[in-house]
This record gives C-alpha cells, structure tokens and sequence, in this order.
C-alpha cells in the first residue's frame, strides 16, 4: 500500500509533460512516445495560441489528458466563457489567476460545472495560479492567495515546493498542489526561480509534477522518463 500524502490521502503524484514546443509535430511526437507512460501533457499558451482546439482534440483521441495552463485572467464574464469553452473540449484541468479576484473565481466555477452538465461531461479541475515560478515571492502571499482560491471553489493550487508543506499545514481542506519546475537537481533552473527535485515535491506534498526541459531536451526522452518514475514512485508515493 502507498504511504499517505500529507494531504491525507491515498492520491498518488503524477507527472505532467509540459509540452513546450514550437510545432504540432512535435508535440504530437511526444505524446505518441510516452503516453501511457505520461498519461497527462500540458498544452501552455504558446501551443494553444498556434494551433487551438486541435492540439486538444489529438492529445484526447491518442488516450491521454489535457492540462490546458492559460492562466485565464480577465473580467468574471470573459474569463466564464473561456472556462465553460474549455469544458467543452474534454480538458482534465485549467488554470486560472487568482489574482483575478474572488468574483471571477466563483464565475469560473460556475460555468464549469454548468457546461459540463449541459454536456454530460466530467467537470475539468479549476486550478489557481498564485505567483509565477519565474518570480520570487512571499510565502504570506502565497498562501493569501490560496485560501482565497480553495475558498472560492478551486479544485487546487499551482505552487512551488517551498510553499506546498506551507499550504497544506495552513489550508485545512483536501485539495490537489501542481508543481512546475521540476529538475533533477537544483543547479540549473533556467528562467524558473523556485525549482525542485521529484523528490522534494512528493515529500512537500505535491500531487502532479509539471516536468518539462529534462524530458523534452533529453537523448532518450523514455528513458529519462522512465528514471523520473522511478525517482517518483521511491519519492513517499
């Protein structure tokens, strides 16, 4: 049997393939490659903003999950509409501002669960985006701003490593932590401040793990993918 996380659940972490690319082709190419290995690839802004729903739907009919990361951030009604047209296209989970305040939260919520009800959907997990990985921050501010979230109705949290064991001491709800910026060790973190190891994020707390260069940059993206796993599953999980 698993351990139990510190969210105190059975919920094993997984690994999310950031899928930032520069074509469909390669992105696809990835996802052909380690999918079930990875079972959920991230599609960011750039990806999203070059080919749209499409990369959603290829993603969806090879088997695998859809962690769409545009961090919507708008008026309630706006950022509504977007959310309620993500539903529709099947993604496991979104992300949103939370810095976009507590009435766009709850808008957000809103329309996800009612469009996923209109189309007999699953609903996708709303996740809240408190500081950039790129920025540094106060962990008061991080958790100011968690609270808010989960309060509001956010399925979870993106946040790094440091503050995972933070939110999850403090914030006495079961809800999921995304955490980007994994590496396999801290000495290069490229344009993101507040890196981590595999290990570090289970031991934090962290649900899914967003790995993104160590993979994409790798000679052998399944082996490395392979060795992440095993870091993981010997990670507390």
């Amino acid at each position: 049997m698993r351990k139990l996380r510190k969210a105190g659940s059975l919920r094993p972490a997984q690994i999310i393939l950031a899928l930032d690319v520069d074509s469909l082709e390669g992105a696809m190419g990835f996802v052909d490659r380690l999918y079930p290995k990875i079972k959920i690839f991230k599609v960011g802004s750039h990806l999203f903003t070059a080919y749209g729903p499409r990369i959603i739907e290829l993603i969806r009919e090879k088997g695998a999950e859809v962690f769409l990361d545009l961090k919507y951030f708008d008026i309630p009604n706006t950022v509504a509409q977007a959310v309620g047209a993500a539903a529709r296209h099947k993604v496991k989970m979104l992300t949103l501002h939370i810095s976009g305040g507590k009435e766009m939260l709850e808008a957000a919520v809103a329309a996800a669960e009612a469009k996923a009800k209109e189309a007999s959907l699953a609903r996708p997990l709303l996740i809240g985006v408190t500081v950039l990985t790129s920025a540094l921050a106060k962990s008061n501010d991080v958790l100011a701003l968690a609270k808010m979230g989960i309060e509001s109705g956010l399925d979870g949290i993106v946040c790094s490593a440091r503050e995972a064991g933070i939110l999850r001491e403090k914030i006495k709800r079961d809800f999921l932590i995304i955490t980007p910026g994994i590496r396999m060790d801290t000495s290069s973190a490229d344009d993101q401040k507040r890196t981590a190891t595999v290990e570090q994020a289970v031991k934090a707390g962290s649900d899914f793990l967003v790995i993104g260069r160590p993979i994409l940059k790798a000679d052998n993206p399944l082996a490395k993918t392979e060795e992440l796993l095993g870091d993981l599953y010997g990670a507390g999980n």
